[in-house]
């Protein structure tokens, strides 16, 4: 265990350390607060959060996602009292975390986080663009907006030149040499910034310290105004960084595969490192993904690194606290607006157009930025939850004509499909659907619905049953899991009683088992029924032999339907010669002789477990018996089948090779069957080999010589209808 913390952990703690150093600096400048108290927060948040947390690998301190809170609270309540208003959430986080409803705060809709995040990181941005041009932010968006066209015009450049050097590095670091990377493009960034600030002629502001992070500890005072805006600040610092913290661990848990989040617990260290570094003078603190992800990738293994992140910061704030009066603030104004919009993600904007969000993200983002966080989060949620209110309850009503016109008289054909939420909202739309119908015609009704009330029920089979008096056709397919035969008897529920059997059954079958019969119950068998029900369907145009790898899937592979496919599998798709097998033997029997099949095709497939025991002759037991049967396919892989030479040119290994060998010795030993050859030579049945090749999902046509791949331009598509016809 020792072995690893030095062999995984401490470098992984030393490159978190140079990335939390400048980034804790430049949110302290940017929140309004004391320098110190952005390093008195990373280090409490390393240390406190990696011994009491329940993220084995996440990594705590300021983050920008607080900046903009933190900004308004020193506004108005001071930095002493903003320090206990901090304190106080720590206590709310602890009791939340206690009560075991971390994971209550995962509920939050992601798109809303996502917008709050944008809109604090162009909040950000607004204000440090005007500290980049040598100018003082504004107190709000609209300020920092108006002021910007006066502050393009009088530049102060030495700061500009500053800045701007910053924000071209840390973009363009990630193109640099693999090796360069390991140091953090922030930290190079500002280091160089920080040289070039002392050439001669540059002229720039620079940090400054009032006092040592020794020094600044104190006890924070009680703030002053009314109880219900320090109860709302209470409130706001402890919901968006548990929101944040708790986001941020569940988004590490994707980036490694040790131990999982304990979230409960996680929540009560991050309430544990608020109330310490609100009582020692420090800034609110989350769990930060950027340090985080960082730590992951630097190969950490366990909760020491975050830990030990902590200490080497401690270590700096004490003996090399003179460094960073050298940081000039145009610097870290360039850090915090390359940050600021790292913060907008183009992934997630395009997210919210594909899933429908748009409107909750803009108006989330706006509400942020020209209102206030918390007015701008609370839009958000109960936005976010009207929309989804809507989707619930909204049913898709679809009528569509397929009538097919002609001259034979037959009646019309109409289709509704009713998907969704069936309630009473709907019953404008839904008559409007029925009205549209026209008299006389078959209509198929496909009842697709996961909640179904007796008002809805009562319009559907009053209508069904006037359309029936009057002598018109109309049947009903129910594929949701909501019946009509259970409207009038109980309150509507999402679920029938065929839950209970399938809960049941994941009590005995694997749940993937039991969860895949009832998708079937539910949604696959009514489609099925019309067509398995028939006696005169079962008539398959082609037996397809195949491995009995579970990946292959033989009717997906040839397209085809119930009653057109017949499937014989067995280890490695072999035909055993003469009556050594009475499963391909009787196969084929009932194939020619009773069911008239004109397509008898073999299809073998690569990464073939079966072709590799066959070429080292590892298999022993029944499945070596068994595979005894492929000798002639690799008698003939050694002699040099031609079909093996074009196999060995497409790119194919030494098995694979084999596997296609195999198919098409499989297919000689079908040509000269005694059931096959006969109709082989009337012309009444064709053999045709399948190679697939699992990693591309490539379909190959084998022949005797050759192996071509099967896609639009090949001129062999002519005999490959002869199997998928």
């Amino acid at each position: 265990m020792l072995h690893n913390v030095f062999r995984y952990d401490v470098p992984a703690s030393l490159v978190v350390f140079l990335v939390a150093l400048p980034l804790s600096i430049g949110i302290a400048v940017a929140s309004g607060a004391p320098v110190v108290a952005g390093l008195i927060a990373a280090i409490v948040g390393g240390i406190v959060c990696a011994a009491v947390g329940g993220s084995p690998l996440q990594v705590s301190g300021p983050a920008a996602g607080l900046t903009v809170v933190v900004a308004e609270l020193v506004a108005q309540f001071g930095w002493k009292a903003t320090c206990a208003i901090t304190a106080a959430a720590g206590v709310l986080q602890i009791l939340l975390g206690l009560s075991r409803i971390a994971r209550a705060a995962l509920a939050i809709a992601p798109i809303v986080v996502h917008a709050m995040l944008a809109g604090i990181g162009i909040t950000i941005a607004l204000q440090q663009i005007h500290v980049l041009l040598g100018g003082g932010p504004r107190s709000n968006a609209w300020g920092n907006l108006s002021a910007l066209p006066a502050q393009l015009l009088a530049p102060q450049w030495s700061e500009v030149l500053v800045g701007g050097l910053v924000i071209a590095i840390m973009l363009t670091w990630r193109f640099t040499p693999r090796a360069l990377r390991v140091v953090p493009g922030a930290l190079v960034a500002v280091v160089i910034a920080t040289a070039v600030s002392y050439l001669p002629g540059l002229r720039t502001d620079r940090i400054s310290l009032d006092e040592s992070v020794v020094d600044a500890i104190g006890l924070p005072t009680m703030p002053e105004g009314s109880w219900s805006a320090i109860a709302i600040a209470v409130l706001t610092v402890a919901l968006i960084a548990s929101v944040e913290s708790l986001l941020s661990a569940s988004a590490v848990d994707k980036m490694h595969d040790g131990a999982r989040t304990d979230f409960n617990r996680e929540l009560v260290g991050q309430g544990t490192a608020n109330v310490s570094s609100g009582l020692l003078g420090g800034l609110p603190i989350t769990g930060v993904i950027v340090r985080s992800s960082t730590n992951v990738s630097a190969g950490a293994k366990t909760r020491a690194s975050a830990a030990l992140h902590g200490v080497w910061l401690l270590l700096f704030s004490v003996f090399l606290v003179g460094v960073v009066e050298m940081i000039p603030n145009a610097a870290l104004a360039g850090l915090l607006i390359v940050i600021g919009v790292q913060l907008v993600k183009l992934a997630h904007i395009d997210l919210a157009r594909r899933t429908g969000e748009l409107l909750i993200y803009g108006v989330t983002l706006t509400a942020v930025v020209f209102l206030n966080l918390l007015e701008g989060v609370l839009i958000g949620l109960v936005l976010a939850v009207g929309i989804a209110a809507w989707r619930i309850v909204r049913v898709s009503i679809v009528v569509e004509d397929l009538t097919v016109r002609s001259a034979d008289g037959a009646p019309d054909r109409w289709h509704v499909a009713i998907t969704g939420s069936c309630t009473f909202l709907a019953l404008p739309r839904l008559t409007a659907a029925f009205d549209s119908i026209p008299s006389g015609a078959d209509t198929f009704v496909d009842l697709n619905v996961d909640y179904l009330d007796h008002a809805a029920m009562d319009t559907i089979q009053e209508w069904i049953r006037q359309r029936r008096a009057s002598g018109d056709e109309v049947s009903v397919t129910e594929t949701g899991t909501a019946r009509m035969e259970f409207a009038h008897d109980r309150p509507p529920k999402r679920n029938t009683e065929g839950r209970r059997v399938i809960s049941a059954l994941r009590l005995i079958w694997p749940p993937h088992l039991a969860g895949g019969v009832d998708r079937y119950s539910n949604g696959v068998a009514p489609l099925l029924r019309e067509r398995l029900g028939s006696d005169d369907e079962h008539s398959p145009h082609t037996m397809l032999l195949t491995c009995a790898d579970a990946r292959i899937l033989p009717n997906l592979l040839t397209d085809s339907g119930p009653g057109e496919l017949l499937n014989v599998r067995n280890v490695g798709n072999l035909v055993p010669g003469g009556s050594a097998d009475a499963s391909v033997e009787s196969a084929l029997s009932y194939a020619l002789e009773r069911l008239s099949v004109h397509t008898i095709a073999v299809c073998g497939h690569s990464g073939c477990e079966a072709m590799h025991d066959i070429l080292d002759g590892s298999a022993d037991g029944a499945i070596g018996r068994w595979l005894d049967h492929g000798h002639a396919s690799l008698t003939a892989l050694r002699d040099g089948h031609p079909v093996a030479r074009a196999a060995a040119e497409a790119g194919f290994d030494a098995a694979d090779q084999l596997s296609v060998v195999n198919v098409a010795i499989q297919m000689q030993t079908l040509q000269e069957h005694p059931l096959v050859a006969p109709r082989l030579a009337e012309g009444s049945v064709t053999v045709a080999g399948l190679f697939l090749e699992l990693a591309s999902a490539k379909l190959y046509l084998v022949g005797a010589a050759d192996i071509v791949e099967i896609n639009q331009g090949t001129a062999h598509l002519d005999g490959l209808r002869e199997v998928v016809r």
